[in-house]
């Protein structure tokens, strides 16, 4: 069993997690692009659902940050990203992504593969609580899988992920078993609800940054 809420404990995560993912580099790299485009300086950014600190590994490499916050549910994955980040401008929270309370206080807020873990209700809370602590001007950035339009498109697209893995070395069992979580353990939504409840939640723009395969990436200024 994980100790955390993803497939996979947190030991073995960031091997794991290019078996199953396609193009799981690239998302982080989209993120940075992203925010130099928006011109910000210094930063104040949060990372909900931090994992081993992927996150943070992209942005300590590419950009100047004033202090960097890393959240997540699981003590063990907070751990990991703890040990590899003892620096002076680093803080770690364990909490839910729906209990963040922070007002006002964020440049950036990151949820790369979170969201998709909540119910609709709880989604929107999620979203609704980083966009009380983002400052005017900030930017919230998911990146999810999301839930193709058709029931035939849904086959097409499980089918392309289920080749990848199998490409990546998983065994069929083992990537049937990933597959099968889809509306189990995690819960898509469309890409026009996604943007939907970003403007719901109270960002003045939502836009669609990065689409592949079954993942989207969604941002909203606040």
């Amino acid at each position: 069993m994980s100790d955390n809420i993803s497939a996979f404990d947190s030991k073995e995560y960031d091997m794991q997690i290019r078996r199953t993912l396609p193009y799981y580099d690239e998302l982080y790299q989209q993120v940075i692009e992203l925010v130099k485009a928006c011109n910000h300086n210094t930063l104040k950014w949060l990372d909900v659902g931090c994992g081993t600190g992927k996150m943070a590994e992209v942005v300590f490499k590419n950009m100047e940050v004033e202090k960097f916050t890393f959240c997540d549910c699981s003590s063990k994955m907070l751990a990991v990203a703890k040990e590899r980040f003892p620096y002076s401008n680093t803080d770690f929270i364990l909490c839910d992504i729906q209990e963040i309370s922070y007002s006002n206080e964020y440049d950036v807020i990151t949820a790369i593969q979170v969201n998709h873990y909540l119910q609709k209700e709880e989604r929107k809370k999620a979203v609704q609580s980083c966009y009380q602590s983002l400052k005017e001007n900030g930017i919230f950035i998911s990146f999810e899988n999301f839930a193709p339009f058709s029931d035939f498109g849904k086959k097409i697209y499980l089918n392309k992920w289920k080749e990848y893995q199998m490409k990546q070395g998983k065994t069929s069992l083992e990537s049937n078993n990933h597959i099968n979580r889809y509306n189990r353990d995690y819960f898509p939504i469309t890409i026009t609800e996604h943007l939907e409840l970003f403007h719901n939640c109270g960002f003045r723009a939502a836009e669609i940054l990065w689409v592949s395969n079954m993942q989207v990436g969604i941002w909203g200024i606040k």
